[in-house]
């Protein structure tokens, strides 16, 4: 019997008695093939899974059984960004993959998914965890961060699926910015009140109607070294190398720089071109 999809009107595959039957995957639909865009989104999912891993062994369940092995945090906290940081690259590439090659009917589907893992999950389970573990947290304010991070990439990756926008452009900071800028907050070690302040700033970037270029061309060059750069940061600081510390947190202030700035320099643009626009309209009036 071949199941109908009333929405896609693709057939299933259909039932044989040989469960061998290699011809099958001839059969199978459209919609349920994977294209090589699709495995790198899945790749994305994966980092964002395996980030949450390494956040829980090696950051909570050492804190909660109270051991003192600062060195297995600290390699366990940048393996856990580095995750997030290679989730990032493969939400590049897929994009790039995809246009350049086919793209699956599930594709966006699958990216969607594969985000609110890789930077909403994780980043919202590091909130939570950095809430646990430090000194001067507090527990239920952290777990409330944690939740207004997750809603504001489930709410802004929804938006994505039906709002259509100007070539070029997203309409709130981009999740893996957000996630990245949001890990950087907790990386500077800053005193609670402000960490916290700006972990919801973010959040309210990522739901907020400030337009942001899509990463194409230079830009996405120049993200894909920024990406590598902190990588290397990450990892000096891991292996608690010769200034580490002070190259990490300046590599996590850029990152907070950048999340602010943009964002005043997306306002300036907006607000010049309706200036213009109504020195044409008042133009266009006089006689």
């Amino acid at each position: 019997m071949t199941v109908i999809d009333p929405d896609t009107k693709a057939g299933w595959v259909p039932e044989t008695d040989d469960e061998n039957d290699v011809d099958g995957a001839e059969d199978m639909p459209l919609s349920m093939r994977l294209s090589i865009a699709d495995t790198l989104t899945l790749g994305n999912a994966t980092c964002g899974f395996m980030a949450v891993y390494f956040t829980t062994t090696g950051i909570l369940i050492p804190h909660l059984t109270g051991s003192d092995e600062t060195g297995m945090a600290r390699h366990s906290a940048a393996t856990a960004v580095i995750l997030m940081l290679m989730a990032a690259i493969f939400d590049l590439f897929d994009g790039l993959v995809a246009r350049k090659l086919r793209s699956s009917p599930m594709g966006a589907e699958l990216d969607n998914l594969s985000d609110l893992i890789s930077f909403g999950l994780a980043p919202a389970y590091f909130v939570l965890v950095y809430g646990m573990v430090a000194d001067d947290a507090h527990q239920r304010v952290s777990a409330l961060a944690a939740i207004v991070v997750l809603l504001a990439v489930v709410l802004r990756l929804a938006r994505f699926s039906c709002v259509t926008l100007k070539d070029g452009m997203f309409q709130g900071m981009p999740s893996p910015f957000g996630a990245l800028t949001v890990v950087s907050i907790v990386l500077l070690e800053l005193p609670f009140p402000p960490t916290l302040l700006a972990i919801v700033g973010v959040a309210w970037l990522m739901v907020s109607r400030v337009e942001y270029p899509k990463p194409r061309g230079v830009l996405a060059v120049a993200m894909l070294g920024w990406i590598v750069a902190a990588m290397g940061l990450l990892a000096a600081w891991a292996f608690d190398a010769p200034g580490g510390q002070l190259l990490l947190q300046t590599g996590c202030a850029l990152q907070v720089v950048l999340g602010a700035v943009i964002p005043l320099f997306a306002t300036a643009r907006r607000v010049n071109t309706f200036r213009d626009n109504r020195r044409e309209a008042r133009a266009a009036q006089l006689p």
